[in-house]
């Protein structure tokens, strides 16, 4: 057998940091900085540029936003223009938790508020009336009959299927 096939090579094995840093814990640490930094709002770690950070960060957040406007159509088209800096500024120092869940805990972030636009209301209220979400979990279906009034919109939730209506009426 030939042991040059089975020696490791330079190529396998990466120089340690000039730090004197390099253990995989180090390298992990390291890293979950640098994800905090940019989805959660945290210090940037040492060595990074700070406007090429913000600049990824921005991005990042910019991709959040059109996720969850695929997730809560009515909510974007409700806030409007405002809506990339409405949601950066709400998203700026929470990590994701995915298009549905980051646009449920929005909406009931901008109602509580008093700054839920009225198309994104009726969305809300179908949300609420087909399934239960805590903040915490994902979202499960409603097994029950469920009544939801969100501002004007009620929403009415039986064996699974929805009716919205104008609460002024």
């Amino acid at each position: 057998m030939n042991d040059d096939l089975t020696a490791p090579t330079a190529a396998h094995h990466p120089p340690a940091p000039a730090d004197g840093a390099g253990g995989p814990g180090d390298l992990a640490a390291r890293q979950a900085a640098l994800v905090a930094a940019l989805v959660a709002g945290a210090d940037p770690p040492p060595g990074f540029d700070t406007r090429r950070l913000a600049a990824a960060r921005e991005a990042l957040l910019r991709k959040r936003a059109g996720d969850v406007a695929r997730h809560w159509p009515l909510l974007a088209a409700g806030v409007g223009d405002a809506w990339p800096a409405t949601f950066a500024e709400w998203a700026a120092t929470r990590p994701t938790r995915g298009g549905l869940r980051d646009g449920w805990d929005l909406a009931r972030a901008l109602r509580a508020g008093n700054g839920l636009p009225r198309l994104a209301a009726g969305e809300l209220a179908v949300r609420e009336a087909t399934s239960r979400y805590d903040g915490e979990r994902p979202p499960r279906p409603r097994r029950l009959p469920a009544v939801v009034r969100i501002d004007d919109a009620v929403a009415v939730q039986i064996a699974g299927r929805v009716r919205l209506r104008d609460a002024r009426r």
